[in-house]
């Protein structure tokens, strides 16, 4: 018997879920039938793809290497799909991009706005994850990441850099004493990152400051900036960040400014998607222009 490719379907879900009943809630079926299914693609194949345990379903040998084979045929595909679609102008069906919260929050809802207002019939979903977005799950066709990935058969393309500075509410300054050194930050209430869900070393900002200890901590840069706005603290701001926060001013700017980066990150055979990549291209030119026309205002 000759696999299909809808058992692929089944197959790749499973394989990114790691579950019978994660890939049925993505495929609209039931895991029984999920499972029916695996079992014919293994018999197909006279080989089993999936060694099954309590912690869920991980990929034999064999699955492991149909997995390369099936994400070709998914491109393929959706390349299909989109050819016989027609060469639009316009941009349709359903994107999904993923960000760290500070990208999805200040930048991406702007960015994203302009292009579905020139695509009407595209629908874009934004996933804001206090972590890296895992694209070989396909929990998004592309995202945007603070460093560049080394591992996976990724397409890796900078952005842009952004800035950040220290920060604190108008409130803070008026009632603490003045900062006008590094040394003056001794003893000040700091506010982060909660260090063990830091997961990426570019978001450990106060750890090249010195400082040991987070006085307030939050996964979200959002929910930190809002704690400094309260007059709490000093907190480590994406100078695009700011306007959305009028309580807080920048300090010891020629002191202290950290630069970093966002990266746009797509499966590499993605790049074969005339449909992405006019999205990426858009996504990209977009957020280059809106980091500038923010850090302008800051």
């Amino acid at each position: 018997m000759e696999p299909q490719w809808d058992d692929l379907k089944i197959f790749l879900a499973v394989a990114r879920e790691e579950s019978l009943s994660g890939a049925g809630r993505i495929l609209k079926i039931d895991p029984a039938t999920v499972g029916r299914r695996v079992a014919r693609l293994e018999e197909a194949f006279e080989t089993p793809l999936f060694v099954k345990s309590s912690q869920g379903y991980a990929l034999s040998a064999a699955g492991d290497r149909l997995l390369e084979h099936g994400e070709q045929v998914e491109q393929a595909m959706r390349a299909a799909t989109e050819a016989l679609a027609g060469t639009s102008e316009g941009l349709a069906g359903q994107i999904r991009i993923g960000a760290p919260d500070g990208c999805a929050n200040y930048l991406l809802p702007q960015v994203c706005a302009q292009i579905s207002a020139s695509n009407p019939d595209l629908d874009i979903q934004i996933v804001a994850l206090p972590r890296v977005v895992n694209l070989t799950r396909r929990e998004a066709d592309l995202a945007v990441a603070v460093s560049a990935p080394t591992a996976g058969r990724l397409l890796v393309q900078k952005i842009t850099d952004y800035k950040l500075h220290l920060v604190a509410s108008r409130q803070y300054l008026r009632h603490s004493s003045p900062l006008k050194t590094l040394e003056d930050l001794k003893g000040r209430p700091m506010i982060g990152y909660i260090p063990d869900m830091i997961f990426d070393t570019e978001l450990d900002y106060l750890n090249e400051l010195g400082v040991t200890r987070v006085a307030l901590a939050s996964n979200s840069i959002s929910v930190q900036l809002k704690i400094a706005g309260t007059g709490a603290g000093l907190c480590m701001a994406h100078d695009f960040a700011l306007s959305a926060h009028k309580r807080l001013r920048r300090v010891l700017t020629k002191e202290l400014g950290l630069t970093r980066s966002f990266y746009l990150v797509r499966h590499q055979g993605d790049q074969r998607s005339e449909r992405l990549n006019r999205f990426a291209t858009q996504v990209s030119d977009g957020l280059r222009g809106e980091v500038a026309r923010l850090e302008a205002l800051a």
